[in-house]
């Protein structure tokens, strides 16, 4: 029995990593190696070749059946996570584990189904063999390659090599650094003279939209946001660079840029949860 607790401890920040990039839940992440643990306990390992491989298969099944019970439960929080204000278990811990990922990351894989998630999470990030992944989905490797391929270029987003995606991006970032380091003049050379910002009624404080026009008040409101801007992170919003916003690991706010050569011309920033739902987000590395 020791031998065995000693094989398991050796394997379980390996079988959490996985547990984690597919839930988005330290909690969660924590049950399914446990769930693991119990199985392994019970389980006559004598005739198992690798018993890594065997660990990693059955945290997988468990992590897939725990995001089908979710897809079929959507009025609970997509990240498996309970409300702001609730109760959390490892709140630290939480927080450091998403900043290993990438908060975005986590959001974009919110998006994929079940079967997506476990091909993409095991064979682009730890490098699982698709004739391995088949059957933890009932998939045949080819199916599932395919699955991993289209979960890719969802999360990765399909068309961020374009040269005029590339160029937004640049601006994008610019914005962000300057919004960040409260940097006025470099606000100043970023947004168009008569750039537009609107904000929907959920972005607050007021309970109604927020239109600013022109480029001292843009840059005014992007000042105050400095510490929103913070915490923003880069992604594709429906094709174009962005940026989001990620609280206690669900989606809050989206920036989405209009972009006239190297300068701002619209700011839209989106907090209504109906909009945020039916975006389309990629991760930008």
């Amino acid at each position: 029995m020791d031998a065995l607790t000693e094989r398991f401890e050796h394997e379980r920040p390996r079988l959490r990593a996985v547990a984690y990039r597919m839930l988005g839940s330290a909690s969660e992440a924590d049950d399914a190696v446990q769930e693991a643990w119990l199985r392994f306990d019970r389980t006559d390992t004598t005739e198992v070749g690798n018993v890594g491989a065997w660990l990693t298969t059955v945290v997988a099944r468990v992590c897939l059946s725990m995001l089908r019970a979710r897809r079929n439960h959507r009025e609970e929080p997509l990240d498996g996570r309970p409300e702001p204000g609730e109760e959390r278990r490892d709140p630290e811990q939480e927080a450091e584990l998403a900043d290993s990922v990438g908060q975005a990351l986590l959001v974009v894989l919110d998006a994929l189904g079940p079967a997506e998630r476990v091909a993409f999470v095991l064979h682009d990030m730890f490098a699982v063999p698709f004739d391995e992944i088949a059957p933890m989905i009932d998939k045949t490797p080819a199916a599932t390659r395919q699955l991993a391929s289209r979960a890719r270029r969802r999360v990765r987003g399909g068309t961020a090599a374009d040269a005029d995606v590339s160029r937004r991006r640049k601006v994008v970032e610019a914005f962000l650094a300057a919004s960040r380091g409260g940097d006025f003049e470099a606000l100043l050379t970023l947004l168009a003279p008569d750039v537009v910002l609107h904000a929907d009624r959920f972005v607050g404080p007021s309970a109604a939209p927020i239109v600013l026009r022109g480029v001292e008040s843009v840059r005014k409101g992007a000042i105050l946001a400095s510490e929103r801007a913070r915490a923003s992170e880069l992604a594709l919003v429906d094709g174009t660079p962005g940026l989001l916003l990620v609280r206690e690991g669900r989606l809050a706010v989206v920036l989405a840029f209009q972009v006239d050569g190297d300068r701002i011309t619209g700011i839209e920033v989106i907090a209504d949860p109906d909009r945020l739902r039916g975006l389309e987000l990629a991760v930008l590395d």
